[in-house]
């Protein structure tokens, strides 16, 4: 008999949320049942093998999936034939590689004939009921309804992965595919097999969010708090010599674009690191749930269940983001297959053979008992995962990638167990590998001619395969794009582009597109970005800027605050999810006309508050100690009308005016409190009613690399007096004084 049981997790160190756990008691023996199998197929986005503990990985936690390798058959070579999300998919779904589905004229999509009949069709026809929730991402012909094609089916995507339940509360989208799939066991007719597809939209990036953590890499609830005092170490192949003897083609393609999106600093790789790895336990705690109610519902001795991803992901190697490459980062996934059926000495076995994405769905109709139709470009797994590799088993894979070819460099490729040699079609450039010598792929054999005879082999073999595939692609009718520049000036402004002014534009004065805030406080009106409280806020709430973070930069905008507003500019701040999903911390130009002495001063929202007052030149010192170093003038400026707002931060220096005048001149040089990096945005505060309005926002991005100011520069003169903290001072509170109260 299999057993569930919830087991908690104890780790060294901080303590750390509860890791769902199931585990069985294995099998006595083989269980020749004489019911076909249910299928089980988890299928996640945008993963690759190094990032769960059966792979290898030291730092995230999957205990399930983990299990499910040592009670299965993990795959070490498994392979995708086509690195993108819906052609992968659609492989699956059709049997069919992406250049023998592919739509003459019109490449991306699936032919009518191919998507005809879905292995999910097959397995309907001969009595298994089918179910689909999840992503979906298949490019189909016009008039193709999916619904039709599997006896229960809901489309359940990202954008945002927090979906709104009923009650008001937000369930992510991990979660809610797999409360469908147990739903959907829960009504299992007895003596039905079933084939039951959960397809996770995790741990793809929200791409059109690209605030660090929860904005781009949002994880579930279940993994709340998880790597949080963790150090993420730095991408295994991270020397800039690998990304600079790329071809430029792939140095200026969205590979590179992405990786400033995510990755380029130490401050954005290590909060989407962690939020990644959530996301993958947060799939590995949904995968235990759905395990234990497979149990309690008498099902899981004669289920099989598949985990797998749609392609791999660079996660900084090289220098890149995404997928989309032939390298072995990106074409590389997790594949995992648990059997019940299968002889316990078979269980935990590690398999070298090669497999693709392809094979699935052949897979699938063999456990059925179904003749696998002639078109499927894959072979059926079922020897393999029962301890026997075929004697006629394939020793190469056949990769290609076309999607988005102005954007993506379009290359085919052929893999065997020594070799890999790629061509990119459109660029007149080929790569060799030496795989045995060279594992990393960091050495380029295409031009060395001591490999000449092994070159010309595998063109020849290249060619083959293309033609058994479909044929060559059609010539690329518009230019290829470049999407950046290797190395960028300014990060921020890769993808959100400047004008001729040098100024980005971030709010268009019609909607709040670009931004991220909870709409009960934050909408537009009469053209501007608008704030409102009742006067019932328990916690200051935030709209934010989900284009980029910022780095060094001078924003620019027009500001409208009611008698008794408070409000603030937030730079360089970061999100605190933890507390609620529109919570930011992080530097703060303040907004408020009374008192004067705080309009356009320096606040840090939930850290070290108040910095400086209006009119204070203040250094803060390396133990984080602010000292007023001058004064400037201070001006009263009216409510209810226009003001032209300013924010120049360079490094570590920070400038604020309000209409010309400046209010805030401050050096922070406390290497501990400061922050160089975060994310943009607008705050309603708690206290009485109030509006504020910001329109005509503009950021100029200034160059990533400035310098930053230093002490020996900037000295701290004896009898500057430390500013006042906020609140009410203790009595007797005198300000230190430099020099003569340290």
């Amino acid at each position: 008999m299999l057993g569930f049981h919830p087991l908690i997790m104890k780790t060294s160190g901080s303590p750390l949320p509860l890791i769902f756990l199931f585990f069985w008691i294995p099998l006595t023996g083989f269980c020749q049942n004489q019911t076909r199998p249910n299928l089980v197929f988890f299928f996640t986005d945008d993963q690759t093998v190094s990032t769960l503990g059966c792979y290898g990985n030291p730092v995230v936690q999957t205990p399930n999936i983990d299990r499910l390798a040592k009670e299965g058959v993990k795959f070490q070579n498994a392979f995708v034939s086509h690195p993108i999300c819906w052609a992968s998919r659609t492989s699956i779904l059709t049997g069919m590689a992406a250049r023998s589905y592919r739509t003459k004229g019109d490449e991306e999509r699936a032919r009518v004939d191919a998507v005809a009949s879905l292995y999910s069709d097959l397995l309907r026809e001969s009595g298994y009921r089918t179910g689909y929730f999840g992503k979906w991402h298949a490019k189909t012909p016009s008039g193709f309804k999916k619904e039709e094609h599997f006896d229960e089916i809901e489309v359940i995507g990202r954008n945002p992965f927090f979906k709104k339940m009923p009650d008001g509360s937000l369930r992510h989208e991990t979660d809610l595919i797999v409360d469908r799939g147990i739903d959907f066991i829960k009504r299992q007719p007895k003596g039905k097999p079933f084939a039951l597809n959960l397809w996770f939209n995790a741990c793809h990036a929200e791409d059109g969010d690209r605030r660090p953590g929860i904005g781009h890499f949002t994880w579930p609830q279940s993994a709340n708090g998880l790597y949080d005092e963790i150090y993420m170490n730095p991408p295994r192949l991270n020397d800039p010599a690998h990304f600079d003897q790329l071809p430029s083609f792939l140095k200026n393609s969205i590979t590179r674009e992405r990786f400033f999106w995510r990755w380029n600093t130490e401050e954005k790789y290590q909060s989407n690191m962690r939020a990644y790895y959530r996301m993958v336990s947060g799939i590995d705690h949904a995968v235990g749930r759905f395990m234990g109610e497979l149990e309690a519902a008498g099902l899981s001795e004669n289920t099989i269940i598949i985990y797998s991803a749609d392609n791999g992901y660079h996660m900084a190697n090289r220098g890149l983001a995404g997928k989309w490459s032939h390298f072995e980062e990106a074409i590389q996934v997790p594949l995992i297959i648990r059997d019940p059926r299968v002889a316990p000495k078979k269980k935990g076995m590690v398999t070298e053979a090669f497999a693709l994405n392809l094979d699935l769905p052949a897979t699938f109709l063999e456990w059925a008992g179904i003749q696998v139709p002639e078109r499927y470009d894959g072979f059926s797994l079922k020897p393999i995962i029962e301890g026997v590799i075929p004697a006629d088993w394939r020793h190469e894979t056949f990769h290609e990638h076309f999607a988005v070819r102005t954007r993506i460099p379009a290359y085919e490729a052929i893999r065997d167990a020594n070799f890999k040699f790629a061509r990119y079609v459109d660029h007149d450039f080929e790569f060799l590998h030496d795989l045995k010598r060279d594992p990393d792929e960091l050495v380029n054999l295409a031009t060395d001619p001591k490999f000449d005879k092994v070159l010309v082999s595998m063109r020849k073999r290249l060619d083959q395969q293309v033609q058994q595939h479909g044929g060559k692609l059609e010539p690329l009718t518009r230019p290829f794009t470049a999407s950046t520049v290797p190395y960028p000036e300014a990060s921020a402004a890769v993808t959100v582009k400047p004008g001729k002014d040098g100024f980005c534009r971030l709010f268009n004065g019609k909607n709040l597109a670009g931004w991220t805030g909870n709409p009960k406080y934050w909408s537009v009106q009469d053209g501007a970005m608008t704030g409102v409280t009742d006067g019932s806020l328990k916690m200051n709430r935030f709209i934010t800027w989900n284009g980029s973070t910022i780095r060094n930069f001078e924003l620019k905008v027009k500001v409208k605050v009611s008698a008794q507003g408070n409000s603030g500019i937030q730079y360089r701040g970061q999100m605190h999810p933890e507390i609620d999903l529109d919570i930011v911390s992080g530097y703060q130009c303040d907004i408020m006309p009374t008192p004067v002495h705080q309009n356009g001063m320096l606040y840090e929202e939930r850290e070290r508050r108040i910095l400086s007052h209006t009119g204070e030149k203040v250094i803060i010192d390396e133990d984080g100690q602010p000292w007023v170093v001058g004064t400037m003038p201070v001006k009263a400026f009216p409510h209810d009308q226009w003001l032209d707002y300013r924010v120049l931060v360079s490094a570590n220096h920070h400038q604020h005016w309000i209409n010309g005048h400046q209010t805030c001149d401050l050096i922070d040089l406390d290497p501990d409190g400061r922050s160089l990096e975060g994310v943009l945005g607008f705050q309603v505060h708690v206290g009485p009613a109030m509006k504020i309005q910001f329109k005509d926002i503009i950021i100029k991005h200034l160059p990533d690399d400035l310098p930053l100011l230093t002490l020996k520069d900037h000295p701290i003169p004896d009898g500057a007096y430390g500013v006042k903290p906020q609140g009410q001072p203790a009595k007797g509170w005198e300000a230190p004084i430099y020099g003569k109260n340290q």
